[in-house]
């Protein structure tokens, strides 16, 4: 598992602090062991089609017990249906291992899964709503002709004075909400006898589907229980243990980092640098580049590697640093009641979770009462509004929300982009798993359209002009990097694309109607990249 470097590293110094798996660059011996595991998995011809599909791979350089350099590596997740192969590292733990618990289990779900399908498709349950369909059409278009021959019997009263007539015209009216009444109960009787067969299966589904949930939570207990970790201090806690009163979500520990770092502990080998990158194609509406470097998920991997770098001289993650330091804001334009900076990057439009300067909080600073009208991303750059008092932020936010507010960004992208100008149409949503990313949807997306103009193309780079018609979260960095977008990441994008010194986006010019004056007001601030 242990694997030399091909290249001479004799002259290239190791790191001072271990990578920060959510925030980093990878170090040289990281790509270097990455390009090396990529030539092995490109000889891996048995594997091509499935891997072409996508799979995110790792490599964790270490140091054995001798002072050698070296490397491991590992994929998340499975290929070809198994957890072990030659090259890689093995599984924390091995669930899918023949005739352990977890295929028994499988089984077993699997089976009552059958079972619920096969009850779900009994033709009682068509016959059911189309039943209940005819009933009420039937009742429906009774009530039609009842109204249709009471218009007519009014119409008729305005011209019939014998008494006899009138008495006729109330013993019909009596007469057709009777035959109504009986059909009704009619109607439903015959409903109700089908609806009898159907609660039945609905009641069966409903004990089979108990079932697999009780069966389901049991396995998923069963499954944490075995996964136990290391950290370099030599403690050890179940993923259940790590999540405490929840239960983990599902592939929880089965990602690369997790995997490396357990060989490493076990094996008394000293972790050195790591790094994750993506082979093959994005998974639909997320964004993932070939042989790009991605930082560690949230969702599954980050409680864990907090648990398992504990011991490690970890660099620090500047996205969650709770150190104070000193915010050099420019304000572009002030009155008695707005104000409009220029945002630095990697500073937060408003205070997170974290503790961690902001410019909301400068501004509170600065003038006491103090509202951000709207935000931007902390890695961009750019004019935001701030507001004196409420009613200026009510006021301005109005416009931003009917798209009276006019705003223009520019930004430098990793590519060509072909098309002169053009406009991006592509639905966002966020990836619930996956937060902050954004993904593609379509159906349940909410509406993000943005416009573009090219500026300039140079050295594989695209200099672009965007006028977003929407204000979706990452908008225009998920329209960039999308390949139903430019398919080309905006430059810094760690995220989306690769890490560079930031990320080249900033919102250089807004357009808006003053509160108060009611005077068009144009700011610019031009970027500085």
């Amino acid at each position: 598992m242990f694997h030399s470097f091909e290249k001479d590293i004799s002259k290239i110094a190791l790191p001072d602090k271990f990578t920060c798996p959510f925030c980093y660059a990878p170090h040289i011996l990281s790509i270097y062991a990455a390009n090396q595991l990529q030539q092995y998995v490109l000889s891996r011809n048995d594997w091509k089609q499935e891997l072409d599909g996508g799979k995110m791979f790792g490599v964790l350089v270490v140091k054995d017990i001798n002072g050698k350099v070296g490397f491991v590596s590992a994929f998340s997740g499975q290929i070809q249906g198994k957890n072990v192969h030659e090259y890689f590292v093995p599984p924390v733990y091995d669930l899918i291992q023949e005739n352990g618990f977890f295929k028994k289990g499988e089984k077993e779900i699997s089976d009552i899964n059958k079972k619920i399908k096969l009850l779900s498709e009994n033709p009682v349950f068509e016959m059911f709503s189309q039943k209940q369909k005819d009933v009420d059409k039937a009742l429906s278009e009774e009530k039609e002709n009842m109204r249709l021959a009471k218009i007519k019997r009014d119409e008729k009263r305005l011209f019939v004075k014998d008494k006899a007539i009138l008495d006729e015209f109330v013993r019909e009216s009596q007469f057709q909400k009777a035959e109504y009444k009986r059909l009704q109960i009619s109607l439903k009787q015959q409903l109700q006898e089908m609806q009898v067969l159907r609660d039945e299966l609905k009641s069966k589904i409903e004990n089979l589907s108990q079932k697999r949930r009780e069966l389901s939570n049991i396995l998923q207990r069963k499954i944490f229980e075995h996964f136990v970790f290391l950290n370099a201090k030599g403690e050890r806690k179940t993923a259940l243990d790590i999540w405490k009163e929840n239960l983990p979500p599902a592939g929880a520990g089965e990602c690369a980092a997790p995997r490396m770092l357990q060989y490493a502990y076990l094996n008394n080998l000293q972790p050195v640098a790591m790094a994750e990158f993506w082979w093959g194609k994005s998974p639909k509406g997320e964004i993932r580049r070939h042989g790009n470097f991605y930082k560690a998920c949230k969702s599954k991997c980050e409680p864990i590697l907090n648990f398992m770098l504990q011991g490690l001289d970890v660099e620090e993650n500047r996205y969650a640093k709770e150190s104070e330091f000193s915010l050099n804001i420019e304000v572009l334009y002030e009155d008695q009641w707005l104000v409009a900076v220029n945002k630095p990057y990697d500073v937060l439009s408003v205070a997170g979770k974290i503790p961690q300067p902001s410019v909301e909080s400068w501004a509170k600073q600065k003038y006491g009462e103090a509202y951000v009208v709207h935000r931007l991303d902390m890695a961009t750059s750019g004019i935001l509004l701030i507001a004196k008092n409420m009613e200026i932020c009510v006021h301005l936010r109005h416009q931003f929300e009917t798209r009276l507010i006019h705003k223009e960004y520019v930004a430098v992208l990793d590519g060509i982009v072909s098309k002169n100008e053009g406009v991006i149409d592509l639905k966002l949503r966020p990836d619930y798993q996956e937060r902050p990313y954004q993904i593609v949807d379509q159906i349940d997306g909410k509406e993000a359209v943005t416009v573009f103009r090219v500026l300039t193309r140079d050295d594989n780079k695209t200099r672009v002009m965007f006028y977003p018609q929407t204000g979706r979260t990452h908008q225009l960095r998920v329209h960039s990097a999308h390949e139903l977008g430019l398919n080309c990441p905006i430059i810094g994008d760690m995220l989306y694309g690769t890490s560079a010194e930031r990320l080249y986006l900033h919102a250089q010019k807004i357009s808006f109607i003053h509160p108060v004056t009611k005077e068009n007001v144009t700011l610019e601030c031009k970027a500085d990249f």
